[in-house]
């Protein structure tokens, strides 16, 4: 196909192949790609509204066996400075998230090589006293404690779901493509495996977001896996509400030590959101992620696609540790959108409007 033909196709409405899709990341320039994706945006979403979901990522424990060469935030169980969150720690970081008007609490953690599966039931039970939404353990995790139990991941989920677990994040994702994996993190779930978590998930009635870090070791045909099985797994389901790309973050990484990656620029992110827009069809929500843009590249982004600007994230460690740390309250984020020309909108998971 012609690029006139890509673009016409888009333009009516149509989905891409991905021939298509590695030509428009080729050949299209960053203006052709923001023009197709905000169409596409305004066109799922035709009311000038910008949503986001007040939160706070709570990362149970730092220790981790994963030893993933692009985190900052991990600590080897034998370093003996890794820490488990007390109880009394998780009630106080969940009253002040309430108190903020927080909706949910994004509950995730290192893979602990100790702790058994009741360990997280009575976590949640615990959690889910306060009434707050936990949105918790991604396929990493299940996978682990799936390993760990000898219990299938359907068994592992059930007992989650029924401690009281409400949603999955998207995490571990980074890129499926078992090539990445395998090279960056051995010791995590593979790609077939972070998807049948997906799957598993929805068809238990769990709804869930997808992710995608890049800009590390992967090539541009192992995006286009990435959101191939992506889009596959929402053809058979239709659980994910939302899609999140955000670019690796380098310093301080094992990774960045071992080998020189430049960061990601501005442009290049803003055209990965964009043809994640355009390839994602039935997705009906892309976030922005000013976590690792900053407030205003993250408000361009609502003209590349993004529908959402995320969570005000009132506490936030693993991308902190990298040494990137951008802040926004809630009355910044709503600021920024008012300025970009849209309308603010508290969400819950399932975005559904807070009144």
């Amino acid at each position: 196909m012609s690029m006139q033909e890509i673009i016409a196709t888009i333009e009516n409405g149509k989905r891409i192949d991905g021939t298509a899709f590695l030509q428009l990341e080729q050949e299209a320039n960053l203006h052709q790609l923001g023009f197709l994706a905000h169409a596409i945006r305004m066109r799922l979403h035709p009311e000038p509204v910008v949503t986001y979901v007040i939160d706070r990522n709570i990362n149970y424990t730092d220790i981790c066996i994963s030893a993933c060469k692009f985190c900052a935030f991990f600590k080897a169980p034998e370093q003996g400075d890794g820490q488990v969150l007390s109880q009394e720690t998780l009630t106080q970081k969940i009253a002040e998230t309430q108190a903020l008007g927080g909706t949910q609490i994004l509950l995730q953690g290192g893979l602990h090589p100790d702790m058994p599966l009741a360990f997280y039931e009575d976590m949640l039970r615990f959690i889910k006293k306060t009434g707050i939404h936990i949105h918790g353990f991604s396929p990493p995790e299940v996978v682990h404690f799936s390993r760990l139990s000898g219990l299938t991941i359907k068994e592992v989920l059930q007992r989650l779901i029924a401690a009281g677990l409400d949603s999955i994040p998207g995490g571990g994702a980074e890129i499926l493509s078992n090539r990445v994996r395998q090279e960056l993190a051995p010791n995590k779930c593979n790609a077939d495996q972070w998807i049948e978590v997906m799957e598993t998930a929805h068809h238990l009635g769990l709804r869930t977001t997808a992710t995608m870090m890049f800009g590390h070791i992967e090539t541009v045909e192992e995006r286009l896996e990435h959101l191939q099985r992506v889009r596959n797994l929402q053809d058979r389901t239709g659980g994910f509400t939302a899609f999140i790309p955000w670019p690796f973050q380098p310093d301080h990484t094992p990774l960045a030590a071992s080998r020189k990656i430049e960061k990601t620029t501005a442009v290049s992110y803003l055209r990965m959101l964009a043809l994640s827009r355009i390839y994602l069809d039935n997705i009906p929500n892309i976030q922005a992620s000013w976590v690792t843009q900053g407030p205003k590249i993250a408000q361009l982004s609502l003209f590349f696609g993004a529908n959402d600007f995320g969570s005000t994230m009132i506490e936030e460690n693993v991308v902190a540790a990298t040494g990137v740390r951008f802040r926004l309250s809630e009355e910044e984020i709503r600021r920024l959108v008012l300025d970009a020309g849209f309308q603010p909108q508290q969400r819950l998971m399932d975005y559904t409007p807070v009144q």
